[in-house]
């Protein structure tokens, strides 16, 4: 079983301007004259967490992180406007260039799984290799699954507390009935609204649910950029022209060295649409940990991305 890496501090932090309203915060950790990797968080609306930082080899790995539009550091926090799935493929198109980087490994799960599935395939020629995790396409049967019904068939006492801040008459869409009091004038609804969006995320991101995870989904700061730029995001389908268009499109990053890693009990992006992913892209690695749901930092996911960022390493 691979262990994580000791936590270490970025050795460069900068705010790198990517357009007249956004100001992104990006952050590098590691060797400067490492094997350049860079780190896609999910979402989207996560932000960057220091543990990230702990499944590369910080000897060997120069690594890029940062918070993508609206959330984490950036900046305007929370804002919707000139965030799309486009903008941040161009944004880390901008870091590379910026940092002077040739090609990249590109690492990211749930929701950087689909945001690195779109800049790899919109810039096949800046990418080494990708390391997914926790596959999402955001297809409508996805959205469905996890926000209207599905999921909610596996953690109904979860379930009971993402559906109070949506009257009855609301509930046959509830994507449409949370994105209107995630965009609402009055702070409290939107807080109320984005604490139980983002609490219901973090009750089923784990085989065994856990407290501190919970904590944090449920802070305010955190709940807002992440509640509100999500169901921005999934409202708009991902800003995709279809929904199978990274399917569609597998042929432009077929050569590229990838592996797929997802955990057998995901119930926020269940194992069908990795399956999905693999069945069109056979040339990819995938590993299904048996014992494992959504989350990077239970002990089979971790090994295994930890695995593979040894392995690509050397390429």
């Amino acid at each position: 079983m691979n262990e994580l890496f000791p936590l270490i501090k970025p050795f460069n932090e900068f705010e790198l301007q990517v357009s007249d309203l956004h100001t992104i915060n990006v952050q590098e950790s590691g060797n400067p004259n490492g094997k350049p990797a860079v780190f896609l968080h999910g979402g989207p609306g996560g932000g960057i967490e220091p543990a990230y930082r702990q499944y590369f080899d910080p000897d060997k790995w120069h690594l890029v992180l940062f918070d993508q539009r609206g959330c984490g550091k950036s900046t305007p926090f929370a804002d919707l406007r000139e965030n799309t799935t486009w903008d941040l493929v161009a944004d880390i198109e901008k870091i590379r260039d910026y940092l002077k980087i040739d090609k990249w490994v590109v690492f990211g799960g749930s929701w950087g799984s689909t945001l690195s599935l779109a800049y790899s395939q919109t810039h096949p020629e800046r990418v080494k290799a990708l390391i997914l995790r926790g596959i999402f396409l955001l297809r409508k049967s996805e959205l469905n699954w996890f926000y209207q019904e599905g999921a909610s068939n596996i953690y109904p006492d979860a379930w009971e507390k993402y559906l109070e801040p949506i009257p009855p008459e609301e509930r046959d869409d509830l994507l449409a009935a949370y994105y209107k009091r995630l965009t609402a004038d009055d702070a409290e609804i939107r807080l109320a609204a984005a604490r139980a969006w983002s609490i219901w995320e973090g009750s089923t991101s784990k085989l065994y649910p856990n407290e501190a995870l919970l904590d944090r989904f449920g802070q305010n700061q955190f709940a807002e950029a992440f509640a509100r730029i999500e169901c921005h995001y999934f409202t708009n389908g991902g800003f995709l022209e279809s929904e199978d268009q990274l399917l569609r499109n597998i042929d432009r990053i077929r050569h590229l060295p990838a592996v797929i890693v997802q955990g057998r009990y995901d119930v926020v992006c269940p194992m069908t649409t990795a399956w999905d992913l693999q069945r069109v892209w056979p040339e990819a690695d995938i590993h299904i940990i048996p014992d494992a749901g959504h989350s990077m930092t239970e002990p089979g996911i971790r090994s295994m991305l930890i695995e593979y960022t040894n392995r690509f390493v050397s390429l």
